[in-house]
């Protein structure tokens, strides 16, 4: 038995003032092997000082430092005595409350910036002289504090990077923490490790050992109930649970009719009673009253919502058959909680178990143990857990499922007609090697009609389009370039062997501007 590791006996902590790359720095600083958390800004100083961070990092945010609504911590901060580094929004703050002079920049820098740097600056030492960083700023600081001295600019942002060593405070215009910022990660290596002192103890084997043994210790002999879909997220929390309260665990399947094409069969196959795993396995049928529940409903929030109260409804049925049940578990991760809305970031949208939930569940609490962990990490803790490798690289797939990978109304029609191009897509992707280099794939139908001809006739059918983008994280993503004969090869297919569909389309968007799912 491995020695069990408190990961919180060192901590970064990033105080989130707006921005949407936030969750990111999370994950880098994490890649250091150093434990981080996100909280709001508004968190007290008090409660700073109880959870005794090695560092503390400002997060960018779309206000202007200067304008009276715009969000501010206690100036008191900086003299704890602990690390800071301000990122973008968070370096014009330190500025400005430190006495420095923020102003509208005369030139906008946003994209990707040539930034030369002093490698004199511990917070740049190992970077190159002229480094490539992600600037996204209207302001700027026109004036430093006073004992701040300037560690990087551009042409036309004359304080790209500033530090007051001897406090131990540093500041960075650009975003160290997005992957365009080439050599960002070792910038915040720097900070954690050299500025910080950090040891890097943050370790998978670490979470997956304190998650097991809190589990325990907050569950006790209390009966849990398991949100099981057999998607990456919900199996890795299914056998983080088993692992630790074995047959108090019962595993609820709920078939909503929204899954992909055979996908329902494939996971009792490898979670019920003939598979590997030693769970209370149940399987709900209840594609009919999803259907009926979503008839004539066309706005994605409204589905969401739908489709996650659902969810709750089934289990709190399925609990009361079982007989009391204490706690309700779900496969909720970081993305999850940042789309629906951390602290004052915006909401992107709802998930069907962050956002989504409704105001009244029957249990005593829902517990997400892997809310704090990002994609790639999740993972990380299955491979830990001895779960199956094609079971860990399992392609994402949301909880309400194809309810919103087809626009406008789901309809039982629309639900095969997308399960049968999914199935096409993914098999054509598998078939050309490409399904390891792909971070998600799949098939989504339009609410578009439009004519085509087929067999020397006249069609009126749907649109369907087909995503793939590349990803880690699962924040940003970029749109695959798939060779053009496999999309042609799939176009073929869709179009001959799908009834319904005369029209395929490839979806080029990132995210940002998009999402990677289409609703």
């Amino acid at each position: 038995m491995r020695k069990v590791i408190n990961v919180k006996e060192e901590m970064i902590v990033v105080l989130d003032f707006g921005g949407q790359y936030n969750q990111l720095i999370a994950r880098r600083v994490r890649e250091c092997n150093v434990y981080c958390e996100v909280h709001p800004y508004t968190l007290s100083l008090e409660k700073i000082k109880e959870m005794n961070p090695k560092g503390i990092i400002f997060t960018g945010g779309p206000n202007s430092v200067y304008d009276e609504t715009s969000p501010h911590c206690s100036k008191e901060i900086f003299e704890l005595g602990i690390p800071i580094l301000g990122i973008c929004y968070g370096s014009q703050l330190m500025s400005y409350m430190l006495g420095g002079q923020v102003a509208t920049a005369p030139v906008r820098e946003y994209g990707k910036t040539e930034v030369e740097v002093d490698n004199s600056s511990v917070l740049f030492e190992g970077v190159s002289e002229k480094t490539i960083c992600w600037m996204s700023h209207t302001d700027y600081i026109s004036k430093t504090p006073e004992n701040f001295k300037i560690s990087a600019h551009t042409p036309v942002c004359p304080v790209a990077g500033m530090e007051n060593p001897e406090k131990k405070l540093y500041a960075v215009q650009f975003h160290p923490e997005v992957v365009h910022t080439k050599e960002g990660t070792k910038m915040l290596s720097n900070f954690v490790y050299k500025v910080c002192g950090c040891e890097g103890t943050w370790k998978m084997s670490s979470f997956v050992d304190t998650t097991i043994q809190e589990l325990r210790e907050k569950i006790g002999d209390g009966k849990v109930l398991c949100a099981l879909s057999g998607g990456v997220d919900s199996s890795v929390a299914a056998v983080l649970l088993s692992k630790a309260v074995g047959k108090q665990l019962t595993c609820v399947f709920v078939d909503h009719g929204l899954l992909r094409k055979n996908e329902g069969d494939e996971v009792e196959a490898v979670f019920g009673p003939d598979g590997p795993y030693e769970l209370n396995f149940i399987r709900v049928n209840v594609q009919e009253r999803y259907y009926k529940k979503l008839a004539g409903v066309t706005e994605p929030e409204a589905k969401r919502k739908i489709i996650g109260e659902e969810f709750i409804r089934v289990f709190e049925e399925e609990a009361k058959k079982i007989g009391a049940v204490d706690y309700l578990v779900q496969g909720t991760i970081y993305p999850d909680v940042i789309e629906s809305g951390l602290g004052k970031s915006a909401v992107i949208k709802s998930h069907h178990n962050v956002g989504g939930l409704p105001d009244c569940v029957d249990f005593r609490e829902i517990v997400e143990p892997l809310r704090l962990l990002f994609k790639d990490e999740v993972r990380k803790a299955g491979r830990e857990l001895g779960i199956p490798e094609y079971l860990v690289n399992r392609q994402p797939f949301p909880g309400p499922g194809l309810g919103i990978r087809i626009i406008g109304e789901v309809t039982a029609e629309k639900v095969k007609i997308v399960q049968d191009a999914d199935f096409i897509y993914r098999e054509e992707i598998a078939k050309a090697g490409l399904d390891k280099n792909i971070g998600q794939y799949f098939a989504a139908l339009t609410n578009m009609r439009s004519v085509g001809v087929m067999g020397d006739e006249r069609t009126y059918d749907y649109a369907v389009a087909l995503r793939a983008v590349d990803t880690s994280d699962f924040m940003t993503a970029e749109a695959s370039e798939i060779p053009f004969e496999v999309l042609n090869r799939v176009m073929t297919r869709i179009i001959n062997e799908v009834k319904g569909v005369n029209r395929v389309m490839y979806d080029l968007t990132s995210k940002p501007p998009g999402t990677i799912e289409f609703e």
